[in-house]
């Protein structure tokens, strides 16, 4: 009989190959490129994630956890969690294996990744181009491709329209199972400057690449105009976000997040590694 035996250390050793499984390209995975079902799949009925009260997950939330030599922070709590940005979704390579809380990935369920939110978390994905809404619950670890903050089901991206073009311009908002209520409809934010505009609305958008965030408004300037003799053609924009005190750097307005992709990987290899996709 052993005693005193401490079984935490090897929970987290657990958790750490749970979340590398989710990122990793091992022969476990019989397909090499990712895709949807072979055939068209109505998800039309499949009904959104019911969010409820859910103990955290036992795996998939260190307080810490480094994936392809990048560390990320898992949140203490989804409260009042809402961003916007790049959608992905992942489908038939990781359908039927273990996710980074420990649950079966099924791509027909209305589930997400997310890089920081506790598991499971409930949120609400809108898609900004089209004004869709879906609840899923987030059960695993990802995306970990540059400039996308979520990577969804088949059937999320499927019900917001995201898996023709593969991503999409999204508003990600946490659910509190406490005070979720199934019967309240999703109010979206409508545009305003059309007086003819209904549910569900698109909302105006903006896309940049930010590629810089100062305290130093002197910074800043360098940035810009080192940026503008590298893109004579392009807007360069330095502003003052008063609410996180800081200059922030942008190329843009861009056209699409394949412009946005290829630009982040040109200045990758200018020297610039920090530029990420932000949506206003």
């Amino acid at each position: 009989m052993l005693k005193n035996f401490n079984i935490a250390p090897y929970l987290i050793l657990f958790s750490a190959l749970l979340l590398q499984a989710c990122s990793s390209s091992s022969s476990r995975y019989k397909i090499s490129q990712d895709h949807g079902p072979a055939n068209p799949v109505d998800v039309t009925e499949v009904s959104d994630a019911v969010p409820k009260a859910e103990p955290r997950s036992k795996y998939g939330n260190p307080q810490n956890y480094k994936v392809l030599g990048k560390w990320y922070s898992v949140k203490e709590s989804s409260d009042g969690y809402q961003e916007k940005g790049i959608a992905s979704w992942y489908g038939k390579k990781f359908h039927g294996h273990r996710t980074s809380s420990g649950e079966t990935y099924d791509m027909y369920a209305m589930t997400a990744a997310h890089k920081t939110l506790p598991l499971p978390t409930y949120v609400r994905v809108t898609h900004l181009e089209n004004g869709r809404s879906v609840i899923v619950k987030v059960n695993d670890r990802g995306p970990f491709h540059d400039n996308r903050i979520i990577d969804l089901s088949y059937s999320a991206a499927k019900k917001l329209g995201v898996t023709g073009k593969g991503t999409g311009a999204v508003e990600v908002t946490a659910i509190n199972p406490e005070t979720y209520k199934k019967d309240q409809p999703y109010q979206p934010q409508i545009n305003r400057t059309s007086a003819l505009a209904t549910y569900p609305a698109k909302t105006q958008y903006t896309l940049y690449l930010q590629v810089g965030a100062f305290e130093s408004q002197q910074n800043a300037n360098k940035l810009q105009k080192r940026l503008s003799r590298m893109f004579k053609a392009q807007r360069i924009h330095s502003n003052f976000a008063s609410d996180e005190n800081v200059y922030r750097v942008r190329i843009g307005p861009l056209a699409s997040v394949a412009d946005a992709d290829k630009l982040s990987v040109y200045l990758n290899n200018k020297g610039i590694p920090t530029a990420t996709i932000v949506i206003d």
